[in-house]
């Protein structure tokens, strides 16, 4: 069990019966009341984002939340197809919802980990599937770049290029078609080359 302010970001909490992630939290007082902490929650089913301030008098328990590497293959008509590392008979999909923005970055063959939530440590098997964990920054290759011209710089010297993996992002005017460059998953933007 955690009481209120046990309740920190990137920390997994069971709220309503459903796991959820904490994103923010703010422990404050306001005038002369008990401390509350004011906290953002996403919920890992359905990926909505609500927020809910929890009292001194609350204590919500932790979710154990397990992972396990898997190898992602492919996608096709937004369903993400997936693998058990060591046997590539056992396939499944993941929706766009459940993977999330980042799985744009995904590269076939990729090892990620995927989480898996069991309401209570009595019951049988692998859990329920919510979501993946991806690794924070990835190296990808540059497949298009348009040229930089001299002198255009008056939209502040970037320009969007398209990664292997079919997404596109803004980035520096140097960066040329084959480059390898590494993104940020979590806010989908250039960091630097690779």
């Amino acid at each position: 069990m955690l009481s209120y302010n046990e309740i920190l970001p990137k920390k997994y909490i069971v709220y309503e019966r459903a796991p959820f992630e904490v994103l923010d939290a703010r422990i404050f007082r306001m005038q002369q009341r008990k401390p509350v902490n004011q906290t953002k929650l996403k919920n890992l089913f359905t990926g909505k984002v609500t927020e809910i301030t929890f009292h001194q008098a609350d204590k919500v328990d932790e979710a154990s939340i397990n992972t396990r590497e898997v190898k992602y293959l492919y996608t096709n008509k937004g369903q993400h197809w997936f693998s058990e590392a060591g046997d590539p008979s056992k396939r499944f999909s993941l929706t766009e919802e459940l993977v999330g923005p980042g799985g744009r970055f995904l590269k076939p063959n990729s090892l990620i980990e995927i989480l898996t939530w069991k309401e209570d440590e009595e019951s049988e098997g692998e859990g329920k599937m919510i979501g993946i964990k991806l690794p924070i920054k990835v190296d990808l290759k540059v497949t298009e770049a348009p040229p930089a011209v001299k002198g255009d710089t008056a939209k502040g010297g970037a320009k969007v290029i398209t990664l292997e993996t079919g997404a596109t992002v803004s980035a520096p005017m140097f960066i040329a078609e084959g480059d390898m460059v590494r993104i940020n998953t979590d806010t989908g933007e250039y960091v630097e080359r690779a």
